[in-house]
């Protein structure tokens, strides 16, 4: 008999409650808190240990929506989705949630603050409805893990058990009528079996650390690597799976964008020559395995999403993607932005990378190579090929253009 298949009372239970929630993130604390006021007794599950906990919630730019007519936020939806469309209904209790996003906050002792990005609020402007989704965080400023802060008291303050470093495995279901009545999950070595004596809620994570996963559903991505939470490895994905849902919307993501990833650390590093908002000293620009330019490499992606003819689709990325620059910005100062508000890599892993770019040149991370056909040896890439690129590159910013993709910031050769 499979041990994910029993009836209830054929199973030696070691934990149980009336809702057993995976993943300690805002929806797993959305879940917990919202069946606790209810009077239940909740069980949160998270794989990470107590001090990276979070998800992606807590490395985020601590932004939410909240909008102020749910039948504009509606045809907001509509318009982001164009040729994907998205169930009516599924639309509908969206946009009447969405509105309600700053009273729950508010009710539970939060603060929303409004925050908008110059010059453009909301992401995209121009579409129908945008005039009635805002940008909130909790607290003073946004960033720096605030709003995950609130979140997580939300959970502390209550009667709400946690057990970290708790990854679920897989669900239980009852033979007789198939319903879910708990989880599978391992806590040092030993496996656990978790009652949820009402419900068991999913809240765990997307599969941006499962390289399978990518391959299998991003499309054109051999490989990519998160700036969010190393523990979103696809788990509640197969859980799901394993019981019979559909899948959708498995093809569109928060990306990509372009950054270093090194071996020692699992998340990436944002390169401050990369941000659309940064103008730094000395030649930089980004090429392909073909040794050629692929893109602006200083524009603003939403989320990285890039017009092309007449639709917002994801930018190219063939990878491998190699920044090539010159010793003007080696020296100018850190290649790696080192006071972001968001991001794995600066607010957990917490690498102090040096001033002067010297301890990552001497561990490898960054190439050096007295000139471009030895640079491109070093890369594996076609020595004339990038030579002409750099050429044409450099006789383009002479005349302070660029002629192959429109960039208009830091034309330095």
């Amino acid at each position: 008999m499979s041990e994910d298949n029993r009836n209830d009372s054929e199973i030696d239970w070691d934990l149980e409650a009336d809702v057993v929630v995976v993943g300690f993130g805002a929806a797993g604390v959305a879940a917990s808190v919202t069946a606790c006021e209810a009077g239940a007794d909740v069980l949160l599950l998270e794989k990470a240990p107590e001090s990276h906990a979070g998800g992606n919630t807590r490395v985020a730019g601590q932004g939410y929506l909240n909008t102020s007519d749910a039948g504009l936020a509606a045809d907001y939806l509509n318009a982001l989705c164009g040729e994907f469309p998205v169930p009516a209904a599924m639309v509908r209790v969206w946009a009447e949630e969405m509105c309600r996003n700053n009273d729950w906050l508010a009710s539970l002792g939060g603060d929303p603050q409004e925050h908008q990005h110059p010059p453009e609020g909301i992401e995209f402007p121009e579409l129908p409805g945008s005039d009635c989704v805002h940008k909130f965080h909790d607290g003073p400023t946004y960033g720096f893990s605030l709003t995950w802060k609130r979140l997580q008291s939300l959970v502390s303050e209550r009667p709400i058990r946690v057990e970290y470093s708790t990854p679920a495995r897989s669900l239980i279901q009852d033979r007789a009528g198939g319903q879910i009545i708990g989880v599978r999950a391992d806590k040092a070595g030993r496996e656990l079996k978790v009652k949820a004596r009402r419900a068991v809620v999913l809240t765990c994570g997307g599969f941006e650390n499962d390289q399978e996963m990518i391959r299998n559903y991003l499309p054109g991505l051999p490989y990519c690597y998160p700036s969010g939470s190393p523990y979103n490895e696809g788990d509640g994905v197969r859980m799901a799976m394993s019981v019979g849902a559909d899948l959708w919307h498995m093809n569109n993501f928060a990306g990509p964008s372009m950054a270093l990833k090194v071996p020692e650390i699992p998340t990436t590093f944002s390169m401050q020559a990369l941000h659309f908002g940064k103008e730094l000293p000395g030649g930089m620009i980004v090429v392909g395995p073909d040794a050629r330019r692929f893109t602006d490499e200083k524009f603003h992606t939403r989320h990285g999403k890039v017009p092309r003819n007449g639709r917002w689709q994801q930018l190219m990325t063939p990878c491998p993607m190699y920044m090539v620059f010159d010793h003007t910005l080696f020296e100018a100062a850190p290649l790696y932005d080192k006071t972001p508000r968001h991001g794995w890599t600066p607010l957990v892993e917490r690498y102090d990378w040096s001033d002067d770019n010297r301890a990552e040149l001497a561990r490898g991370w960054i190439k050096t190579a007295p000139d471009l056909a030895a640079l491109a040896v070093t890369l594996g890439l076609d020595a004339e090929r990038l030579e002409r690129t750099v050429r044409r590159w450099n006789d383009g910013v002479a005349d302070g253009l660029d002629p192959d993709f429109g960039r208009d910031k830091m034309l330095n050769p």
